[in-house]
């Protein structure tokens, strides 16, 4: 094994999972796909008859382990491309037909015989004989893919698996998935009554009561933030007529991803961003320096036509709102905006436990619009402003916007997976195309530079991410239910328990009394299980005592303390509604 990198042994080691699966139907033609190395491990995407069923998994695995012990032979071969076309033709490997036909013609052609029957085109390399793999694998789950990622193509089933060089490392991983697992936002959502999703609404979710709650505490947020940090609140209309979106550029650009409709004979278009609405209004007024830099902040609702196959959750939707801001400066600005903006991002992430940062600078699209030279120019402004910061970034060659460069902003949550929040978007070309105009000193008309930029991204993503991050345990200002008031005997403490609610109300907790028939015991657990941070039981002590028997989330212990110290914690834990840093 010490012969082999861990890219060549997990490639070598989809094979055998589909030769696996070739011995285990051989009254079946296994219609193979690909099967490449991804992190952690491989996958193969496989086209049959039977369905393979997560249960079948195991004895995959058993058959993978049998190949291994019984060491076949590895052999590659090099065929001109009608050789190999006749020799896939005559197994019935239409998928790998395609692939060699898709070949350029300065391409070697290979493929790798296993044992005595199987067969894979594959470019290689490969370990020489089975026998040379190690057993630490572990089949994970099947999924569906269609082939090349086209969803007008045949759906195949895709069979995931983790593998490493050392057992610790399988091990360690797949506790990281059991983690991953029970954090699982979907998951995690629907056992404390946040969201929902129906099939009369594709990839839209439905915020229950209590998900409604955070989402709004998430956008009151950001308008504390952009008190503090100059931005004007906007609304926009949702629909608006084609034409804008070709000036903007937006049609041509990103018509198969947006939503149409018709109104009147027109054309019309369901918004998918805002930046045209805000080029707009920033176009019907006269502005002049002073104005500037002029920031626009909008949480109005777009709408993308996500395809159905990659729609997840609250992570990929097709209906969201951004916490979405345009920002109209003079170029000599960009580098101190950006850098406003870089503080106010560490500040926001830091207030949510967010400690790793990854930055990337992502150039130029093939598909763009605008001039070289208004991309060369943004491009060195972005790349000057990042210089100047503390922060180390990588460059992410034609990943950009397809207006603008971009800086993306990518945080690790607590399992140390990263996802990207933030974006940070510098345009020349959109006050361009919509001819912006504004008066410098010497009241000559003057192009502006314009910003795009969120923080959170879309509120619906965030939600995913931050539940997954926090395992559903929100911060106390964050969370939809912060405080239970559980009486030890309904009938004696109930009405000292509601007065008490009531003055937890009217200093703005979120706070409930559990008046049910269950017992204390089934009331505790049913407490901790809705991950509320804070439980109050209230008995004839407590009364006589004007005390609070406090219990945090997590905590076996009862701490009892005054009611004056109790609502002085309680106005501390309020106060974090604001990042620290801000406070001050």
């Amino acid at each position: 094994m010490a012969d082999y990198d861990l890219e060549t042994i997990r490639h070598s080691t989809a094979h055998v999972m589909a030769q696996a699966i070739q011995e285990l139907y051989p009254t079946e033609t296994v219609k193979l796909g690909i099967g490449p190395t991804i992190e952690n491990g491989f996958y193969y995407d496989i086209d049959m008859q039977s369905r393979i069923l997560d249960e079948d998994l195991k004895n995959i695995e058993k058959k993978m382990k049998e190949i291994i012990k019984r060491g076949d032979e590895i052999v590659r071969f090099e065929v001109p491309r009608d050789e190999a076309l006749k020799i896939f033709a005559e197994r019935g490997q239409e998928y790998k037909l395609e692939l060699i036909r898709d070949l350029p013609d300065s391409e070697v052609i290979s493929y790798y015989t296993q044992g005595n029957h199987f067969i894979d085109l594959c470019r290689g390399p490969h370990v020489e004989t089975t026998k040379a793999l190690p057993y630490n694998f572990k089949l994970l789950h099947t999924a569906g893919a269609y082939w090349r990622g086209d969803e007008k193509r045949p759906m195949l089933q895709r069979i995931y698996a983790a593998c490493f060089e050392t057992k610790e490392e399988l091990k360690a991983h797949l506790t990281f998935l059991e983690e991953a697992k029970k954090r699982d936002h979907r998951k995690l959502g629907k056992e404390l009554n946040l969201f929902q999703f129906d099939p009369v609404a594709p990839g839209s979710p439905f915020f229950e009561p209590k998900g409604a709650i955070i989402y709004n505490e998430l956008v009151d947020f950001m308008r504390r933030i952009y008190r503090v940090y100059g931005y004007n609140e906007v609304i926009t209309p949702q629909v608006l007529d084609v034409q804008l979106w070709k000036t903007s550029g937006h049609y041509d650009n990103y018509a198969e991803d947006m939503f149409f409709t018709q109104d009147d004979h027109r054309e019309m278009a369901v918004k998918p961003m805002n930046c045209p609405c805000h080029m707009l209004m920033f176009k019907n007024r006269q502005y002049s320096y002073r104005d500037l830099p002029l920031r626009y902040a909008d949480f109005g609702r777009l709408h993308r036509n996500e395809r159905s196959g990659t729609l997840a959750g609250l992570t990929r939707v097709r209906t969201f709102c951004q916490d979405d801001a345009h920002i109209f400066l003079e170029s000599k600005d960009i580098q101190a905006e950006i850098a406003s903006l870089l503080d106010m991002f560490n500040k926001c992430y830091d207030h949510f436990g967010f400690k790793n940062i990854k930055i990337g600078l992502s150039t130029r699209p093939e598909k763009k619009v605008g001039t070289d030279e208004m991309w060369d120019q943004a491009e060195a402004a972005l790349k000057a402003a990042l210089d100047s910061s503390e922060h180390d970034y990588v460059i992410n060659e034609g990943d950009g916007a397809f207006y603008g460069p971009k800086i993306d902003v990518q945080m690790a949550d607590a399992l140390g997976r990263y996802f990207q929040l933030g974006t940070v978007q510098l345009d020349f070309t959109l006050p361009e195309r919509f001819d912006l105009k504004f008066k410098n000193k010497d009241g000559v008309d003057e192009r502006p530079v314009v910003i795009h930029r969120a923080l959170l991204g879309s509120l619906e993503r965030f939600i995913g991410v931050y539940i997954e991050h926090v395992a559903g345990v929100f911060p106390f200002w964050l969370a939809p239910e912060q405080v239970v008031i559980v009486p030890v005997n309904t009938e004696n403490h109930a009405e000292a328990a509601l007065a008490l609610n009531k003055e937890l109300q009217v200093l703005g907790v979120r706070s409930r009394v559990d008046l049910s028939n269950e017992t204390l015991g089934k009331k505790t657990r049913t407490i901790q299980k809705s991950k509320c941070p804070y439980m109050i039981v209230m008995g004839d002590a407590e009364i006589e005592a004007n005390s609070i028997a406090l219990r945090a989330h997590g905590s076996r212990d009862t701490t009892n303390m005054s009611k004056e110290d109790f609502f002085s914690h309680m106005k501390e834990l309020l106060a974090e509604k604001m990042p620290k840093s801000l406070r001050e």
